[in-house]
């Protein structure tokens, strides 16, 4: 089976990992399969007619992918390190090639060997990319043979030890600002600065989504903000009363249906998670604002405060997994 696509222009070693038009990312198999199966089967089963079989094994699954993207997100090229130190199935779509998308892939594979600990690295190369692998230090041994019906040689890069750098100091953890509030204006002020600290993440637990609150313009455009992040933006909400907050013609329903690759409802369903009376929301930095009866303003929170966030988020997450999708909130007209 060959590992490496015969249209991989030679480029310079010099390449960047990220530039103005791609970027690399190291891959995870399951979560980035479609996309590497997408490059793959384009170049080496449609353009090389390697057969599926040959081209999809077992080391897949034990191996560390890389993917190259183009700024929209579109996959545009791959690369593995297996288990057996060979880096393999280089691919990179015709659009894209003598761009240094090649070249950028290949480094990121020999920093992660280095980074693991390898003496050095083999892969088998096409003979026509054997250029390409020269200008980064490979080197060829042994007589050329034939792999899915093209012909290949055997390559390698001796790779020297990483210097080991200084370990700087862990950094500080950051410093907690402690809420009580007690009025509305005082709990749209805590909301607001918990959202400002957050980075892509939210939790909201509440009983017909807090308005007055949650509907409130600042913290809708802060929610907002968080939900246009991009990938990994995401905004969870757990609302007991589902028609209360329909009837009163909640403006956070409008965002989470403008938005709902990003934002989720869902619904309590037993009895026990229906008649909790209490509301908070949670951060991905530590941050909380806790209020123990839901119709009150009456809270404290956090800006940091690891251990009381992880309680909360903890009984979140169990009445989450257990509850229902909010369809009454998505079918709603705008």
């Amino acid at each position: 089976m060959t590992d490496q696509s015969t249209r991989i222009t030679p480029e310079s070693s010099t390449a960047k990992t990220i530039t103005a038009d791609f970027s690399v990312e190291h891959a995870a198999w399951d979560r980035d399969l479609a996309d590497l199966r997408e490059v793959r089967e384009e170049v080496f089963v449609i353009e090389q007619q390697v057969s599926r079989e040959e081209e999809w094994d077992e080391l897949d699954a034990l191996s560390h992918h890389v993917l190259a993207r183009a700024n929209d997100g579109q996959p545009i090229g791959t690369g593995r390190l297996t288990p057996e130190r060979k880096i393999g199935r280089m691919a990179v779509r015709k659009p894209w090639r003598g761009k240094q998308v090649g070249a950028a892939l290949l480094r990121t594979l020999v920093e992660r060997a280095r980074e693991l600990g390898y003496a050095e690295v083999e892969l088998h190369s096409q003979v026509s990319a054997i250029g390409f692998y020269e200008a980064f230090g490979f080197e060829g041994y042994g007589e050329e043979f034939v792999e899915a019906n093209i012909r290949h040689r055997h390559m390698r890069l001796a790779l020297a030890p990483m210097t080991a750098p200084e370990r700087a100091p862990p950094a500080p953890a950051p410093q907690n600002q402690d809420y009580h509030t007690s009025t509305r204006d005082e709990t749209v002020a805590t909301l607001l600065a918990l959202l400002q600290g957050a980075a892509r993440e939210i939790a909201i637990c509440s009983r017909e989504l807090d308005p007055g609150l949650l509907d409130h313009s600042d913290i809708l455009a802060a929610l907002q903000h968080i939900g246009t992040q991009g990938r990994g933006a995401r905004v969870r909400i757990l609302v007991r009363d589902p028609d209360r907050a329909m009837h009163d013609g909640n403006r956070l329903i409008a965002l989470a249906q403008r938005l709902s690759s990003v934002f989720e409802i869902r619904v309590p369903e037993f009895d026990e998670d229906r008649h909790y009376t209490s509301a908070f929301l949670l951060t991905d930095r530590s941050g909380y604002l806790f209020r123990p009866d839901a119709l009150r303003y009456e809270g404290e929170g956090g800006s940091y405060a690891p251990g009381r966030h992880r309680q909360l988020l903890s009984y979140f997450e169990q009445v989450w997994e257990r509850a229902r999708g909010a369809d009454e909130l998505r079918q709603l007209s705008l």
